[in-house]
């Protein structure tokens, strides 16, 4: 084990369904992000990063077969997760509206989860979380309806982050915005890592988000990781693997052949 590491994945096998009938999402995909880091899991639609993610928050279905180690810190992350372990890392999902309950105030969201964990004071928390994502209090005792794209992904991470976790999953947390307010949660992000010492791991199909957010990624196509490598070498277009370059090439625009080779 690296003492280093805040989250390792060794040999992880993600398979829904039984016999030959199962699909396998993800096979043996392996990683390490160190404490504070913060990694990429990048990939076209069904390449298994969402997988992966969902695999380190506890979320799959009960369908799903999970085999290999995961890892936070040390200890494992089991299906079955105590408490504690369960409030040291938090996940923030693609859908800013879709991820909040549309009948719950602002107060009612970012306070259930402040209560699940037995935390007190939890009036002042939903004030210091809505002040932390650039929010003032009178956002509190509004509905998600009522909120813009930008604002309902702003009280998302303010869920997540309320109950202080030391690693926090990222699912596209901008795909689901105007191009315009990307930007914007992609630096609130930054600086709450800064601020708060977190570890990140994303997940994107977009290589500049990754490059903006990330010190080191993982490429993944069918379920399989096919390189890894860190941002500088995706920057300066030195990726190794094929695959790799043409996710590269077709995040530049769009580009003959780069789409011939599909």
């Amino acid at each position: 084990m690296n003492p280093a590491a805040s989250i390792e994945v060794t040999g992880l096998q993600v398979a829904f369904g039984r016999g030959r009938r199962a699909f396998h999402a993800v096979r043996h995909a392996g990683f390490s992000v160190e404490a504070g880091g913060s990694f990429g899991l990048v990939g076209e639609s069904g390449s298994g990063k969402t997988t992966v993610l969902r695999a380190l928050a506890g979320v799959l279905p009960p369908t799903a077969e999970v085999r290999g180690r995961m890892r936070m810190h040390g200890e494992p992350l089991e299906t079955v997760r105590p408490r504690a372990l369960r409030r040291r890392m938090q996940m923030v999902f693609q859908d800013p509206y879709g991820s909040l309950h549309p009948r719950h105030t602002v107060d009612r969201i970012l306070g259930e989860p402040a209560r699940v964990h037995g935390l007190d004071s939890i009036g002042s928390r939903i004030g210091e979380a809505l002040t932390g994502v650039g929010l003032d209090v009178s956002f509190r005792f509004r509905y998600p309806h009522q909120l813009s794209g930008g604002q309902r992904q702003r009280i998302a991470i303010a869920r997540a982050l309320i109950i202080e976790p030391d690693v926090v999953l990222l699912d596209e947390p901008t795909s689901a915005l105007d191009v315009s307010v990307q930007a914007e949660i992609l630096n609130l992000l930054q600086r709450l890592r800064r601020e708060r010492a977190l570890t990140f791991v994303l997940v994107s199909h977009d290589l500049a988000v990754v490059s903006h957010m990330a010190e080191a990624l993982v490429v993944m196509r069918a379920g399989e990781v096919v390189e890894m490598l860190d941002v500088a070498a995706l920057r300066t277009a030195a990726p190794q693997h094929p695959y790799t370059r043409r996710l590269l090439r077709a995040s530049r625009g769009y580009d003959r052949a780069a789409a011939s080779e599909f």
